[in-house]
């Protein structure tokens, strides 16, 4: 009997052996057929490791009061005290007001117009499609810094340029950095002008790889290209963009520090429209020095993005399983 169950055991061993063996080979030479693309999405790979992955160990300084001769485990516990900070301070309304509304406002505007000049430039010929390609991405590239300034040529109260405009015109000039009403209109405009680009080519791409069949079709049917815009490229594109809704949705509460930061020049008389979440804490840390209050506000707004990524998801797939994320 024991050599008839250990005949069997070989038996099982010898025939799971070969099945393990071809399975590593197989992986293997997968791996070896996908090297190309693995090595294309390892920089992006690595990017989100280290600036997204490992600095979440420092979690722990949300519920900390951090010190810096007790390093982050040497600091003391104090729950959520850091949380509190913020929330039951005076500006915790008017800062989540802004920071959720203007992210709102620059996901429709750029969703808008990046639809619309990714069907334009597919009614263009293909060698001026490359000229109006590169003016609409050119300002992606370029840092808040550098737009800052050139929007300072614009805004200067002396010798801007919307000033001297408005002179032509017989109106007195404004003083753009010490007023607070026009700054909701300024930075939707600038947000525009950097992002759309960048979106714009992103739909301009899915357009491309659309079936050209359902345009010939219609084309036959007698359709104009308002109708074909309308009718075709549209909903052939609303699963690509439900899939980027859903991302930005995600992001609404991490507002773009750099935009609201240097374009208004950090000037206080525009903090009622212009203040943000972001930069908020940053000020809040530079001139208290709190890392476990930032620390907090960070992991609050990570934790509501997630939130509203998820809901957004549900959403979509509880309408429309095939153009949901997951």
């Amino acid at each position: 009997m024991e050599r008839i169950m250990q005949s069997t055991a070989d038996k099982t061993e010898a025939a799971a052996t070969p099945k393990k063996v071809s399975r590593l080979a197989r992986e293997w030479k997968h791996l070896k057929r996908n090297l190309e693309m693995i090595g294309l999405i390892s920089p992006g790979l690595l990017y989100i490791i280290i600036f997204s992955y490992l600095p979440m160990f420092g979690i722990v300084l949300a519920f900390k009061q951090y010190r810096f001769d007790k390093g982050i485990w040497g600091s003391d516990w104090v729950g959520f005290q850091n949380f509190k900070f913020f929330f039951v301070s005076e500006d915790a309304w008017r800062i989540t007001r802004n920071t959720v509304s203007y992210e709102l406002g620059y996901i429709l505007l750029t969703t808008s117009f990046a639809l619309l000049f990714a069907i334009l430039l597919n009614e263009i010929s293909r060698k001026s499609t490359k000229v109006y390609q590169t003016a609409l991405f050119f300002p992606y590239f370029l840092s808040w810094v550098v737009v800052s300034y050139i929007t300072y040529a614009f805004l200067d109260h002396q010798t801007g340029y919307l000033n001297t405009i408005l002179g032509w015109f017989g109106m007195e000039p404004h003083k753009w950095f010490l007023e607070k009403e026009p700054w909701p209109v300024i930075l939707n405009v600038v947000s525009l002008w950097k992002k759309v680009g960048f979106s714009a080519l992103v739909y301009y791409a899915g357009i491309m790889g659309l079936n050209q069949e359902y345009y010939e079709a219609a084309r036959i049917d007698g359709a104009n290209r308002f109708q074909m815009a309308v009718k075709i490229t549209l909903p052939l594109l609303t699963p690509l963009i439900t899939i980027l809704l859903i991302l930005s949705v995600g992001g609404i509460f991490n507002g773009d520090f750099g935009l609201h930061y240097f374009i208004p020049n950090n000037a206080g008389l525009t903090y009622p429209t212009t203040d943000i979440i972001d930069t908020y804490v940053y000020r809040a840390l530079r001139s208290v020095g709190d890392v476990g209050m930032s620390a907090a506000v960070g992991l609050y707004q990570s934790i509501v993005g997630l939130i509203l990524v998820v809901a957004a998801n549900a959403v979509v797939r509880n309408l429309d399983k095939e153009n949901s994320l997951w």
